[in-house]
């Protein structure tokens, strides 16, 4: 079953995100005193007492359009309302009653869905109920006097808000695959977020930075649910300041973490920058499972050869990522958009599959028996005695030697193509860990257990 929605809306800086920080138990919504910091939609799970959630942060509503966000901020808190059961209306306790929430009141009328009024900022328990008192002439209902950054008053606050909330029972084991979409700013990851959701979840501008939170968007696609992760563009670190997109860069960081694959967004146009090899890097060093999106097809001039001689451009850069699928869409004209989930999920699978040790001990005698590990100048060569999976997500597979220095990295290169071959790991990383007879035999408890080579 679906989980109810609960949208937290109001005007710029009242405190929104750090009451879905507090109601959500975790600090993934960006907290900056600056107007505008949330822009598009941003979901967390939530609960309370016997009810489960999912919160929906919104940006700041106000209705001076002079700037280009504004009315695209106000569409997304909109959308928000429409798949919710209930909002929460927040204002500031310590600013008092404005026009601009005068504004937002009368707007809310029109969206037809039932409000609690939670007054944020009320620290003091004393004066809480003193400075709700003159939000009784908004004609929203009782005020609650919350403190979102100290917790006070959001017990009182959930416990109205829930009545509107059905009790969820059918619980089912979570198989969501978890998808961050990552590259530098303006390669279209937004664009691509709603292509993939068949609707405008996050806003789509030229202008760089647009995206400052990372945004979780839930579809389903037969008996399968992801976890779409949109982010900010990352950009070089020297370039960043202490602020907002700092804020957002880390998020960013936090959505790899927190993935089973990543869409590694690159603009077809620009080609593989060195920031994007970075990227590359810290996808890698995470161990997340990866598809290369060559986005920005459809402004390329093309014939028959030009993909193949694209893709040789792009695997050349990225020849550390050679496991990689790479697909060439465009975003915006959703060309080949429908093909992205099927590589979710090939990749998702290999990167959580396990292999007996039976099978793995098949693969590395196959290999050996093909090509012997090298033999040094002293005649002396490498022997491997077995391997087992160490664990998944990525894969891990511990190779037991009598001495690691005697494999090549050439060598271990083939050991790993050779596991990619025979068990069919696709769009994922693979860790070997080559172990030494010392570190085997300290870990049976004796130094002296070794077995002669």
């Amino acid at each position: 079953m679906k989980l109810p929605i609960i949208a937290v809306i109001g005007r710029p800086n009242v405190g929104k995100s750090t009451l879905v920080n507090r109601i959500a138990g975790d600090q993934q919504a960006i907290v900056h005193d600056e107007p505008g910091i949330t822009r598009d939609r941003t979901y967390r799970p939530g609960f309370w007492q016997d009810r489960t959630f999912q919160i929906v942060d919104t940006g700041g509503i106000v209705f001076d359009d002079r700037e280009e966000f504004i009315p695209l901020i106000r569409e997304q808190a909109a959308i928000a309302l429409a798949e919710a059961a209930v909002g929460i209306f927040v204002v500031d306790g310590q600013a008092g009653l404005s026009a601009a929430d005068q504004e937002i009141v009368e707007w809310l009328r029109q969206q037809n869905v039932p409000i609690v009024l939670a007054v944020n900022k009320c620290e003091s328990l004393g004066q809480g109920y003193a400075q709700a008192a003159e939000f009784w002439e908004l004609g929203m209902g009782e005020p609650f006097p919350i403190s979102a950054i100290h917790g006070s008053g959001t017990g009182d606050l959930l416990d109205k808000v829930i009545e509107y909330l059905p009790v969820i029972t059918d619980v089912e084991e979570d198989t969501t695959i978890n998808v961050a979409i990552i590259g530098r700013p303006n390669v279209g990851k937004s664009s691509l977020l709603n292509a993939l959701t068949g609707e405008q979840r996050a806003i789509v501008s030229p202008i760089s930075g647009t995206t400052r939170d990372a945004i979780d968007t839930i579809i389903k696609r037969n008996d399968q649910q992801y976890r779409l992760i949109d982010t900010a563009g990352i950009r070089r670190k020297k370039n960043v300041d202490y602020g907002a997109e700092f804020f957002s860069i880390n998020r960013a960081f936090k959505a790899i973490r927190r993935s089973d694959v990543v869409l590694f967004v690159i603009d077809v146009i620009d080609g593989v920058t060195e920031q994007d090899l970075k990227l590359a890097g810290r996808i890698i060093d995470e161990g997340r499972a990866v598809i290369i999106i060559a986005n920005k097809w459809d402004a390329i001039e093309k014939d028959t050869y030009t993909i193949n001689q694209y893709r040789k451009e792009l695997q050349a850069r990225l020849f550390f990522m050679e496991w990689a699928e790479m697909l060439f869409i465009s975003a915006q004209t959703g060309q080949r958009v429908n093909k992205i989930l099927d590589l979710v999920d090939k990749a998702a699978e290999s990167h959580r599959r396990r292999v007996s040790t039976a099978v793995i001990n098949e693969v590395i005698q196959e290999a050996v028996s093909w090509h012997s590990p090298p033999t040094s100048r002293q005649g002396k060569q490498g022997r491997i005695y077995y391997g087992t999976q160490v664990r998944s997500q990525p894969p891990t597979i511990s190779l037991f030697v009598n001495d690691p220095k005697r494999f090549s990295d050439s060598y271990r290169r083939y050991i790993e193509k050779q596991f990619r071959q025979d068990l069919g790991f696709h769009g994922t990383p693979i860790k070997l860990v080559w172990r030494g007879k010392r570190v085997r035999d300290a870990e049976r408890g004796s130094p002296n257990r070794a077995t002669k080579v």
